[in-house]
């Protein structure tokens, strides 16, 4: 299928939105609400590295948007339109239609628009990006630099399930279907983000390449010391069933990565507010870590004392 028919038959259909323009133009145009600030990220997914190429491109296309919006997320915002670039190698014609198909659910999943992108064919291997639009109340975005000595830090879901589900993917352990959803699907948090500034969170991001490197950013990025226990690191069942017991199985998960969670720093007298949030999201909220005056990073083990982590998570070009 040329670039023509893609945009002609599998993606014009999905992108009815007005600032799409039909995508017969070369730019989208979109004028963002009153009295709201832009928000916009990018992220590129690359097959052998945030993929396999056995995964259903249906699956892939969700992932692709999934972790966009999931910095939306993390800053606030609501979602509202998407520009795809395609660098692909040569895919089949059900290849792109079960794309397609993967691209249309999730944003329909999230209320997300198509505004456009490119498309091209030819490469050695498939590169795709996605670059998120969306916006929040004038002020009120939130950062991983907000961080406060004093503040409790939280994470909502579990952790170490997306880690696990690469490994069944893989074909390195016996399959679990919800496992295996958390890493092929991914789910941004985007109720819960909403909410952070008014709960009263003076900092969040998400947890893509695992909650302690995570937490080791957003301490840098704060001027801030972090400390994580590990005891407190929520685990599925699913994850608990696996995982080794004690420090040993909650440290494999909190460097794992894929999670897509939301890591928040908030003061204390924001924990009742931020429940009730986490409540109406229908979203775990676990308090796993605080704040303190400082610089650095610590992860404290079973006996209370600091635990030597040679590897925090995932790091690309490592």
């Amino acid at each position: 299928m040329r670039e023509g028919e893609i945009i002609e038959r599998l993606l014009r259909p999905i992108a009815t939105h007005t600032a799409a323009r039909g995508l017969a133009d070369d730019a989208a145009v979109w004028s963002p609400p009153m009295g709201r600030e832009l928000v916009l990220t990018h992220d590129v997914i690359a097959e052998g590295v945030h993929y396999l190429g056995t995964d259903d491109p249906s699956d892939i296309a969700w992932k692709l948007v999934a972790v966009n919006l999931s910095d939306l997320a993390a800053k606030g915002a609501e979602p509202a339109g998407v520009l795809i670039g395609l660098g692909l190698a040569r895919p089949d014609d059900a290849w792109l239609e079960r794309f397609a198909s993967g691209l249309a659910r999730v944003l329909a999943e999230h209320g997300t628009a198509l505004f456009g992108g490119d498309t091209t064919t030819g490469a050695a291997s498939a590169v795709l990006g996605c670059t998120a639009i969306g916006h929040v109340p004038r002020g009120q975005s939130l950062s991983r630099t907000g961080a406060r000595p004093g503040d409790d830090l939280y994470v909502t879901g579990t952790i170490g399930d997306a880690g696990l589900g690469l490994a069944i993917a893989r074909g390195e352990a016996p399959a679990e279907p919800a496992l295996l959803r958390r890493y092929r699907l991914p789910v941004p948090r985007l109720a819960m983000g909403q909410g952070l500034a008014a709960a009263g969170a003076h900092a969040a991001m998400d947890v893509s390449d695992g909650l302690l490197i995570d937490a080791s950013r957003m301490a840098k990025a704060s001027g801030v010391r972090i400390e994580i226990t590990l005891a407190d690191v929520p685990l599925s069942e699913a994850a608990a069933a696996r995982l080794a017991p004690g420090d040993a199985g909650r440290l494999a998960a909190a460097t794992a990565g894929d999670d897509y969670e939301l890591l928040i720093a908030a003061p204390p007298e924001s924990r009742a507010a931020l429940l009730t949030l986490s409540e109406a999201a229908r979203l775990r909220l676990t308090r796993v870590g605080r704040v303190e005056a400082g610089e650095g990073f610590s992860v404290i083990g079973e006996g209370g004392t600091p635990v030597p982590v040679p590897r925090l998570g995932y790091e690309h070009g490592a």
